[in-house]
């Protein structure tokens, strides 16, 4: 239609063209489309025409100036697209004129189309040459948004980097991450998938298989991309494909079912009406353009006259497919000829096709916006307003730059959609999410369950607003990954030679913890905590000491108490008969001082029960230290005594009187004093401390003292040992003297029970673990403390308690004169 303006358009209003063999000897013809009529894409060419009629009618767009249309037909085709838009940019005129300058423009301001990204890819490089600019109403190729390559490029769809981000937001939302992905072998699928592809591995997602064909590919080929996705593990199944490729792959599938698969697609098959048949592959969701209302549009295209009908070999084409039946004249061809004439009852109303449909107007009102934005563009360029009037004047004359430049500006809602591009000629991305549900009648219905809008806020883009019918009629969320989620407690370790999303769930190893699912390392527990039962948490490890609170504590405290309460109790007894001979006998005093020092020996255990401090730290290993030189050290006096009091016997011998009671009772302190200065010496250079040990169990933290010095404490029992050794000698030596003074033989057997105690008690000590280190080493003060209990007292007491006839100065002269002495 002609028209004060111009706007070019081009549809795929065919999906053929003829197939020419060149002879390379003459011009070829031109392609021609051949085919039944598309009746969408007609759909969108006559959408385009009732948007110029509203606008050539409106009082406020373009007044006073009637746009023309140009609409070709490109049949899917790239070498038909760069023949139109050749057309574009000659005036329709085949023939160039050689005097032409050929950066001139045709007679069109600008171009609405291409369906497809590929056909738009070939236009836009042609036209753009001449700055005319082009708006797309359904090719999203992301490439399309490069300015360099694509400088006069429009669009009001979305591109596929933004449907690209939405799909991955799809998918991570459901916990997909194990997916299979097929696309169509054009630029609208390479571009869309490797998109696609590249923002879902940055969210972990992975995919199982990357399959891509074309809707003309062998049979062969479809085949294969059939068994691999029936063959694959990947539940869900993400496309980026034109109609055509789906429709192959789906009839496909169909001959021979596949396992269940989800299908997610995209807006260039999941709203189509020709995909409805599929029943199979209900459950299937993906996004769709939103949905919109055009007022009038339904009854433009119902109301199509028959007379036009017939002044076009498009629309003929188009009436005598759909109503089977043929128009005007005869033609040669036998399969029209076979049909019944057109008798004038045959009604658009009855129809049911893509053609007629107008519920859900998707990419329709893209075309729609598409022609109003150019207009807006050309109304800037010649509309002035003067006095809140617009004044426009047909007669200027615009180059399609001018509109270029204008498109890049326009700003306006039309039927409450607002239109305007971004820096890259995009519009903003607003889809609604579709799921095909099967309605009681069995048909597929397209029902929103939710949308992502790419203006909202960062986190709120994607909302579900329904429940989804999964594939198969369920109504869980399927699920879809290569390896089920670690747990907390565990770790990710990848299986070999596998994608990462394929792994094992390995239990955290002793000391560390994993809080998270899926986590790909353990982390260690402070060294003063362990990990729960569970391995996912740290709690401070159970302090554990020697403490009255236990049996072991109990039971050592027991003996301890039980030992100074015994040696007392021998103390009572010895003191109510320390007139008697066997009392007197065997030097009252050092027994006296040695029962005082064994009941502190006794008590020194109970240090070493409870909590450690820095005080009972020092006190324990000092007071034990001390304690127990004071009772060897009265024993070794008790010992030299007797062999003193031997050699008294001699003739001539004076040597008692060097150890009357006042020097036996002195003997102690040279021995004690020397104990006393190692002590000293080691509380001042390393005392013992408190610590915490971490280091011997791994699950509880043991309270222990430190030695401090090591030295200082090896040789507080060296001293010991040394002075146990003297006492030993001494009692062996005087083990056969007179039995009036055998005390010899009871300080013999004591000795060498300490010695043996405390022997045991080195390897015994170093080897013990945590608490059960003083566990030994009061076992060991105990059971030599009642070793030199027992021994030397217990049978004093057995005689004075139950054989007092032997405790008499008679019988201790009878039983010298038995021995001859």
């Amino acid at each position: 239609m002609d028209g004060d303006f111009i706007i070019g358009a081009s549809f795929n209003l065919r999906f053929h063209n003829e197939w020419m063999e060149n002879n390379y000897t003459t011009i070829p013809e031109p392609l021609t489309c051949t085919g039944r009529v598309e009746p969408r894409d007609l759909h969108f060419s006559r959408t385009m025409v009732f948007a110029i009629e509203e606008i050539n009618n409106s009082t406020e767009l373009l007044p006073g100036i009637r746009l023309g249309y140009q609409i070709h037909d490109s049949c899917a085709s790239v070498s038909v697209a760069v023949q139109v838009a050749l057309l574009f940019t000659n005036e329709l005129n085949p023939d160039i004129n050689k005097s032409d300058n050929c950066s001139h423009s045709g007679g069109v301001m600008g171009v609405i189309g291409e369906s497809s990204s590929s056909t738009s890819i070939a236009i836009s490089r042609v036209i753009g040459a001449f700055n005319i600019p082009q708006v797309s109403h359904f090719s999203t190729c992301a490439c399309l948004s490069d300015k360099q390559q694509f400088p006069t490029f429009f669009r009001t769809i979305p591109s596929d980097r933004l449907q690209a981000d939405a799909l991955v937001k799809l998918v991570k939302y459901f916990g997909w991450t194990w997916i299979g992905a097929v696309r169509s072998d054009s630029d609208y699928g390479n571009y869309g998938m490797a998109t696609f592809l590249h923002a879902a591995q940055k969210e972990g997602i992975c995919v199982e298989y990357s399959e891509s064909f074309h809707y003309r590919s062998s049979h062969s080929k479809i085949q294969r991309v059939a068994d691999i996705i029936r063959r694959s593990t990947a539940y869900v199944v993400v496309t980026f494909a034109s109609l055509g490729a789906m429709m192959r792959l789906f009839d496909e599938l169909s001959t021979d079912p596949s396992p269940p698969r989800q299908w997610i697609g995209t807006e260039a098959w999941i709203t189509h009406p020709y995909m409805m048949r599929f029943t199979d592959f209900v459950g299937a969701i993906g996004y769709g353009i939103e949905r919109s209302v055009v007022p009038g549009l339904r009854e433009f295209l119902l109301d199509l006259p028959l007379s036009e009908v017939e002044s076009s070999p498009l629309l003929t084409d188009f009436w005598e497919d759909v109503f089977n039946c043929r128009l005007g004249k005869t033609t040669s061809s036998t399969e029209v000829f076979d049909k019944r004439m057109c008798d004038g009852s045959e009604d658009l109303h009855t129809l049911d096709n893509p053609y007629t449909d107008t519920s859900q107007l998707r990419v329709t009102n893209n075309v729609y916006k598409a022609v109003y934005a150019m207009a807006h563009a050309i109304h800037n360029a010649v509309c002035r307003d003067t006095n809140s009037s617009y004044h426009c004047d047909k007669t200027t004359k615009i180059e399609p730059k001018e509109i270029l430049n204008q498109l890049k500006k326009v700003n306006f809602s039309q039927n409450g959609y607002d239109v305007l591009f971004d820096a890259n000629g995009d519009h903003m991305a607003v889809y609604e999410l579709v799921n095909w549900q099967k309605h009681d009648s069995g048909k597929i219905e397209l029902v929103p369950v939710g949308f992502y809008d790419s203006s909202l806020p960062i986190g709120q883009e994607f909302q579900i607003t329904r429940n989804i019918i999964w594939v198969e009629g369920g109504t869980k969320v399927p699920k879809s990954v290569c390896s089920d989620s670690c747990p907390t407690g565990t770790h990710k370790v990848l299986q070999k030679g596998k994608s990462i999303c394929c792994y094992d769930c390995v239990p955290c190893p002793d000391g560390e913890i994993s809080n998270t699912t899926d986590s790909l390392d353990c982390h260690p527990c402070l060294k003063e905590f362990w990990p729960n039962a569970e391995k996912d948490t740290c709690f401070p490890k159970p302090i554990e000491f020697l403490s009255y609170n236990e049996i072991l504590g109990i039971i050592l405290a027991t003996f301890s108490v039980g030992g100074a309460c015994l040696t007392i109790m021998t103390a009572a007894v010895f003191f109510h008969h320390r007139a008697s001979p066997i009392v007197r006998a065997n030097n009252s005093e050092l027994s006296f001082l040695l029962l005082f020092f064994l009941t502190l020996c006794f008590l020194s255990s109970l240090t070493f029960i409870g909590e450690p401090s820095d005080w009972s730290c020092m006190l324990r290993h000092t007071a034990f230290g001390i304690t127990f030189v004071l009772c060897i050290s009265c024993v070794l006096g008790k010992t030299i005594v007797v062999l003193m009091a031997f050699k008294a016997t001699i003739p001539g011998s004076n040597v008692m009187k060097w150890f009357g009671p006042p020097q036996q009772r002195l003997t102690v302190v040279p021995f004690t004093f020397i104990q006393v200065l190692i002590c000293i010496i080691w509380l001042i250079d390393s005392p013992p401390f408190p610590m915490k040990n971490v280091s011997t169990y791994k699950n509880r933290i043991i309270l222990e003292c430190a030695l401090g010095s090591a030295i200082g404490f090896w040789a507080v029992l060296g001293y010991i040992g040394l002075l146990a050794a003297l006492c030993l000698v001494f009692a062996v030596l005087a083990r056969k003297l007179p039995d009036s003074f055998n005390e010899a033989k009871l300080i013999t057997f004591s000795m060498l029970i300490f010695c043996a105690v405390w022997i045991a008690f080195i390897p015994a000590y170093v080897s013990s673990p945590g608490k059960f280190t003083v566990a030994v080493e009061i076992f060991a003060i105990l059971a030599s403390s009642f070793g030199l209990m027992f021994c030397i007292f217990a049978p004093k007491c057995f005689v004075i308690l139950l054989k007092p006839e032997k405790n008499t100065k008679k019988h201790l002269m009878i039983k010298h004169q038995s021995e001859g002495i």
